[in-house]
This record gives C-alpha cells, structure tokens and sequence, in this order.
C-alpha cells in the first residue's frame, strides 16, 4: 500500500497518517522531517539529502506519506495507490492550528518544531491562506494525470470510508491485506 496525503496545515494529515499505519501495519513518514535537519539549530537539508531520503521511502513496498510539500517529489504522486487531498473548512485548519501552538506550548503536545508566535501567525494568515488560492488549485492540476487514484476528502474520517471500498473492491490497490 502506497499512500500520499497533502493538505493545508492543521488539516489532520498527520493524525490520519498516523491512523492509517497503525491499522494497516504500513510506515508512516512526514516531509517536513526531510525538509528540516532536526538538529540543535533548525535548519533545511539541503536538496541533495531531501530528494535521497525521500528516494530511500519510495523505494519500499509499502509507506504512507504526508505533507503540504508538491513542488518537489512528484514520484511520490506517481507511485502512490491513492493520493489523498484533504480539503477542510478553513476555520477548522485555524482552530486546530492554534490548539496545537497552545497544546505544544503548554508541553501537553510534542511538535517537530518549536512553536513560536511567528510560526503560529506563518501557519494561519500566509501558508493556509496561500493553500486555498495558490497550492490548492496547483496540486489539483499536477495530479490530473493521476485524478482515478486521487480523493479529495473535507474530514479525515471520510477516508476510512473510501480505504474500505478501496480495499473491498481493491480498485488501484495492490494486495497488501
């Protein structure tokens, strides 16, 4: 099972990334932690050892990955069985955004990255803005070729009903149960 799940911040894909590999038993992975070098001082890797680690993911049999990232690794749309595009209210982006700055702040909630209030106003006013009119519209048309495989859900639990019909009917799914 190949799984490639994108969407706005806030929009869950972690946490339905998160869902889908514990019940089918498949790796999960986040593009950010291949984007960022984690260490002490936070900074991106470069190109070279983002397009590696993300070509060392591809090459297995199975994996679920998430991201807001579609610039950059268009084998991931290619090689995944369904590409999920989560599309949400956007008031339920900004709330969950904000709770996850308070939840992390308050160390009730681990992050990647430290919460600051620049990150928090990044997240709502520019990036979640810009996905709605600018990667929205974009990540449509660049999986186009791929629209049979593509889902566009607005809630996350909407794609457990679909990965069941998917399964049942096993439509674009290799076997992997």
């Amino acid at each position: 099972m190949k799984i490639r799940i994108i969407g706005p911040c806030g929009s869950g894909k972690t946490y339905i990334a998160k869902e889908l590999s514990r019940k089918y038993n498949t790796p999960y992975y986040e593009l950010d932690n291949l984007v960022w070098n984690r260490t002490e001082v936070q900074r991106r890797n470069p190109v070279e050892v983002r397009d590696a680690l993300l070509m060392d993911i591809l090459r297995q049999d199975s994996w679920i990955i998430e991201g807001v990232h579609y610039k950059w690794g268009m084998d991931s749309f290619r090689q995944a069985d369904i590409i999920v595009i989560i599309k949400p209210n956007k008031l339920t982006t900004q709330y969950r955004v904000v709770r996850r700055f308070i939840r992390t702040r308050l160390r009730v909630e681990s992050s990647n990255y430290k919460q600051t209030l620049h990150n928090l106003y990044t997240m709502l006013f520019v990036w979640n803005k810009d996905y709605y009119s600018v990667s929205l519209p974009a990540i449509m048309n660049l999986t186009d070729v791929y629209s049979d495989k593509r889902v566009v859900i607005a809630r996350n639990r909407d794609l457990h009903a679909i990965m069941e019909e998917r399964l049942n009917n096993r439509e674009g799914i290799n076997d992997y149960v």
